[in-house]
């Protein structure tokens, strides 16, 4: 028969300082991180005359949809759709040059295999502002200015030496014997990437598409430079525009904030264990 105190121990474990410590420290980050967040979706109930005349903190006084039809009827669906379509396209190209690259890289041997990793490497060095005066004449002469068709190809360019960087690495940790075994079966190169590899880099490409999800969707310096009608514009111009034109009225940009970090937040909240996942996927080789 067990002891008492030892079902009691059990059942009632005490907390260490160090424990305790880590509690106290993770309440107060998640106070510090989320905090804003909240600030922002309550501001975003609350008018222009009641955000500046009561206190910054105080919740609504009643929930007021005003700012979310105001933003909604100027046009929101517009930008939230270029930037749907912006994202889309990039990330298609992306991924699937990211992978055709990557693969050779991780699993042939050849002479030039490493000067094109190490250029490629070097690559993810270059500042995207020096480029931004050559890409606006090239998009001039050839017609694509104003057109939001000209924001996929920086978009691919910019990201596209990372990418292959971190998918090598993910596919260098699949086993080779997977590979062999097809091989023995007759599946040449191509079947073995399509059938083998690719299939097995999902988690691989899966962070990818989150990773550069986040950086396209949020991309202003390009968007800014080669567009110029509202037609064009992406939603962190119609941001940058309402800073401008509503600058006064503060709930209503952080609505307009909000619902542009909304897909981004939905996103991450049901693709984080995909990207933990394919982060980790890659650590431990074999």
């Amino acid at each position: 028969m067990k002891n008492i105190n030892d079902v009691y121990r059990k059942k009632y474990r005490t907390i260490s300082p160090t424990q305790a410590f880590a509690w106290l420290f993770a309440i107060f980050w998640l106070v510090i991180a989320a905090g804003p967040f909240f600030f922002q979706i309550f501001t975003t109930f609350k008018s222009s005359g009641e955000f500046h005349t009561g206190s910054l903190f105080n919740l609504p006084e009643k929930l007021q949809f005003n700012n979310y039809i105001s933003v909604l009827k100027d046009g929101f669906h517009k930008y939230f759709f270029n930037s749907v379509f912006v994202l889309g396209i990039s990330l298609f190209i992306l991924l699937f040059l990211s992978a055709f690259a990557a693969y050779p890289l991780s699993r042939m041997r050849f002479k030039l295999n490493r000067p094109i990793y190490s250029v490629i490497v070097a690559a993810m060095s270059i500042p995207i502002h020096i480029t931004l005066i050559p890409i606006f004449i090239m998009n001039v002469r050839i017609g694509l200015y104003d057109n939001i068709l000209a924001l996929i190809g920086p978009n691919v360019a910019f990201n596209l030496p990372i990418s292959i960087f971190i998918l090598t690495g993910f596919m260098q940790s699949i086993p080779k014997e997977l590979e062999e075994a097809a091989e023995i079966d007759g599946c040449g190169k191509f079947s073995a990437f399509f059938r083998i590899m690719l299939p097995l880099s999902k988690p691989g490409l899966a962070t990818l598409a989150i990773y550069n999800g986040v950086v396209i969707w949020n991309e202003f310096v390009f968007a800014m430079t080669l567009t110029q009608s509202k037609t064009s514009h992406t939603l962190p111009l119609a941001i940058w525009q309402y800073q401008g034109q509503y600058s006064i009225n503060i709930p209503m940009i952080m609505t307009l904030l909000f619902l542009s970090s909304l897909p981004i937040i939905l996103l991450y909240i049901f693709s984080q264990e995909k990207l933990v996942r394919g982060m980790m996927a890659g650590a431990v080789k074999g």
